[in-house]
């Protein structure tokens, strides 16, 4: 079994699955989904492929967070039934509030407790996974989660950071084990770059997981930050990359504050006089369960 999964009974609860609190639901709200989370909704659209009937569409959100990109598959798909599951009772608070204001949209949302999740088998036509929470190496889970939960030839739709994706953040931590002499912390870095699947990887696993018709996209993008503080202190590192690069590292809290620490100055060294960017490669896989 993957690290950081235990198992209760016949159920498996991913151990870094976090709730979000109800003032930090509101912020992922307000600026990580503009700033971060829009970029593989993008691509999310964009391979999502509508029924033939308007109007069939039966959609899973699996880690649905507050309910982006609801407003925009329905765009897209055409009116539809949609069930979303998250750990967080605040983040489904407003996710069921943005919904009730969606035309064409009826929409359920329940408590993720652990795998399996609280949806029904076999009964959706799309499944929709963005940026899944947890280890990397975890993300065959939800993969086999949206396969339990889809028809036969519904469509998954999974979106998440590549390889290569915050490279600065690799280089920069390499430096500083460089000049501390902490083996420990290069070798954490080259195991957690390789946890992050390459686009034919990517394809690769969802084949192997019963699904059929499989097609990867990907770009990059830039997110900028306006110094090193910037760069630790916003919602999207706060929120989503930090807590991503605590768990794949496995450092103990005080190598990992000391390393992160050295990113922030760097930073500010580097680029005293212009803005940081980080680069994230967006991959995005679809595939039709055989």
């Amino acid at each position: 079994m993957p690290a950081g999964v235990a198992t209760f009974g016949d159920r498996v609860e991913h151990s870094v699955v976090t709730p979000l609190a109800p003032a930090d639901a509101a912020i992922f709200e307000t600026f990580v989904i503009p700033r971060y989370l829009r970029h593989f909704g993008e691509l999310v659209l964009e391979m999502v492929v509508a029924p033939a009937n308007p109007g069939d569409a039966v959609v899973a959100h699996l880690g649905c967070r507050t309910g982006f990109p609801e407003r925009l598959l329905v765009e897209q798909l055409g009116p539809s039934r949609l069930v979303g599951t998250d750990p967080s009772l605040a983040a489904l608070e407003l996710a069921r509030a943005k919904a009730a204001a969606i035309p064409d949209l009826s929409a359920d949302y329940r408590v993720f407790e652990g795998f399996p999740s609280p949806l029904p088998e076999g009964q959706f036509t799309h499944a929709i996974v963005l940026h899944p929470p947890g280890r990397s190496a975890t993300r065959v889970l939800w993969v086999k989660e949206a396969h339990r939960v889809l028809t036969p030839g519904g469509e998954v739709v999974l979106a998440l950071p590549l390889r290569n994706s915050f490279g600065e953040i690799a280089d920069l931590l390499r430096e500083y084990a460089t000049k501390y002499d902490a083996r420990a912390v290069a070798d954490a870095v080259d195991a957690a770059t390789a946890l992050r699947p390459s686009p034919e990887q990517l394809g690769e696993e969802l084949e192997a997981l019963g699904f059929g018709d499989v097609d990867v996209d990907f770009r990059a993008v830039a997110i900028p930050f306006q110094s090193g503080r910037d760069l630790l202190e916003d919602p999207t590192t706060r929120l989503l990359l930090l807590p991503e690069w605590r768990m794949n590292l496995a450092l103990d809290e005080t190598t990992f504050s000391a390393a992160f620490n050295y990113v922030r100055e760097a930073v500010d060294r580097y680029w005293s006089e212009g803005g940081f960017e980080l680069t994230l490669h967006v991959g995005c896989a679809r595939g039709f369960r055989l």
